[in-house]
């Protein structure tokens, strides 16, 4: 009466699943330098937690006595596992079975891990490696027929955004749904050289007149610098260990809150070169990330798409072992102004913030948008907007720290002034509508013209307005609340992140993710 013979059928089917691709398919794709979709997962997780889910799904076809005699396993590999000792829902497609793509594949199998990651409160990761969508045109003859798109699921896609940490990495050629997958996520990975993402890949994009290479037409070094996959890795053991890193500063879900760790860095700890770290001369540049490594808990600066929007500094840290969520000013790009890209990355940064309950501190130098030609076509203001929409309608607790520029629309987005926040002055502040040397021309312009010296004239009024820019005198009228020696901006942002820490509220935000 044992039910052994079944087990036994299982554990063939299982066999006949990882077997994967079949060995040729699996030696070519380790010879591009990729590894199989079964190492990948044992890779990202901790030792010996992965628990799949769908073991044996797949297409098999059997004789007349319903023996089994071959078995095309679904190409993607879904279950639990652990990540730094805390569940979470991985999906990893195998490239070696039809590209990764979608005809190879059970449709209901990708819907079931989303709901899983959603219904569970669970970080979900993705492994993508391939197209994902219907296939390719061959489906047409092999199914007989067509079809009109859709992506069923999708909306669960969309909803876990606002319900649990997601985070995608491309390994390999990503096209289609793949390229969506990666995209409609948290924090998305490319490798160097062996991933690539595209809306259609190079065959496709050749009929109409463009010959590319994978990488020409979407390599990392374009995705990376255009927002569309927030960072690059050397090696898929790098990309996995960017993914475990970032998971580390969330919660499982938005129902719970960010843990604090012990960093055993001192609050106190006082690094004495800040007081000298911002130039006298306006017009010279310094080195923020120094400036953000020396105030955060040592070692827990994780930056996040370092190669677009550069005016703008992203990433997580700890303060005191709490997590926060860190922007800052890049002066090496554009001087700090804002530009469209630097836009959109702060709407993406502070949605991010917002939906995981993470507190923000803003170390703030911002001559103001980005002005020329180039800005406008770019629409700019347009994108600037939107930014200071997503700091307006943020909840989490905020700090700024003004370092120096803090000038006109974009300045003004140094924190929602609406409400109450922390916000702290260096003595290098400098701020106003417009700087002092873009507005004195327009200002001035009849008393310089009537002058008979015009330059004579432009210098003394600069050098009487000069004499009202010190930030003591806008502190005279509290119109900053506090300015404060650099060497203790740790104490104070430690402190801030202590406060802030009982604020934070679970649950799903008052307006949902951005894609």
């Amino acid at each position: 009466m044992s039910w052994e013979k079944e087990i036994e059928e299982l554990r063939l089917r299982q066999a006949h699943a990882k077997k994967m691709g079949g060995e040729e398919k699996l030696a070519r794709h380790i010879n591009a330098g990729k590894l199989p979709v079964r190492e990948r997962i044992e890779k990202i997780l901790d030792d010996g937690t992965f628990e799949e889910v769908g073991s044996i799904t797949g297409k098999v076809e059997y004789d007349a006595d319903g023996n089994i005699v071959s078995m095309q396993p679904a190409n993607l590999i879904t279950g639990r596992g652990r990540v730094n000792g805390r569940r979470v829902v991985v999906a990893g497609d195998d490239f070696t079975v039809r590209g990764g793509a979608n005809d190879a594949g059970i449709r209901e199998k990708l819907i079931h891990v989303e709901n899983m990651a959603g219904s569970l409160h669970l970080p979900l990761i993705r492994l993508v490696d391939g197209t994902g969508g219907g296939g390719s045109v061959k489906t047409i003859e092999t199914e007989g027929r067509t079809y009109v798109p859709e992506v069923r699921g999708w909306d669960t896609v969309i909803e876990n955004l606002s319900k649990v940490p997601v985070v995608a990495l491309a390994l390999g050629s990503t096209a289609g749904l793949g390229a969506a997958r990666v995209a409609a996520s948290h924090y998305s990975v490319m490798v160097k050289e062996t991933s690539q993402m595209f809306v259609a890949g190079p065959p496709v994009v050749a009929r109409t007149g463009e010959n590319l290479t994978k990488n020409e037409l979407g390599g990392s070094d374009i995705h990376t610098r255009n927002g569309a996959v927030d960072d690059e890795a050397k090696s898929e053991e790098e990309a996995f260990e960017k993914a475990r890193r970032f998971l580390s500063y969330l919660p499982p879900s938005v129902f719970e809150l960010p843990e604090r760790v012990e960093t055993g860095d001192d609050p106190n700890r006082r690094e004495e070169w800040l007081i000298d770290a911002i130039p006298r001369d306006p017009r010279k540049v310094y080195k923020m990330r120094k400036i953000i490594e020396a105030v955060v808990d040592k070692d827990s600066f994780f930056e996040i798409g370092k190669k677009w929007g550069r005016s703008v500094i992203t990433g997580f840290a700890r303060l005191d072992g709490w997590p926060v969520a860190i922007m800052a000013s890049d002066p090496y790009h554009y001087a700090g102004a804002w530009t469209a890209d630097a836009a959109q990355k702060v709407v993406r940064f502070v949605d991010l913030a917002q939906t995981f309950h993470l507190p923000v501190a803003h170390l703030a130098d911002i001559p103001g948008f980005l002005v020329g030609r180039q800005a406008e076509e770019e629409a700019t203001i347009r994108h600037g907007v939107r930014a200071m929409a997503a700091i307006a309608q943020a909840t989490v607790p905020w700090c700024a720290i003004l370092v120096r520029k803090t000038y006109g629309v974009a300045g003004a987005a140094h924190m929602n002034s609406g409400r109450f926040n922390l916000r702290y002055a260096w003595p290098s502040g400098d701020w106003g509508s417009l700087p002092i040397a873009g507005g004195l021309e327009a200002a001035y312009k009849s008393e310089i013209e009537a002058s008979d010296d015009p330059k004579a004239k432009l210098d003394e009024i600069e050098e009487r307005l000069n004499l009202l820019r010190s930030p003591f005198r806008t502190a005279e009228r509290f119109m900053i609340e506090e300015i404060v020696d650099p060497r203790d901006t740790r104490k104070l942002l430690c402190d801030f992140a202590e406060m802030a820490a009982p604020l934070r509220e679970t649950g799903v935000s008052t307006f949902r993710v951005r894609p």
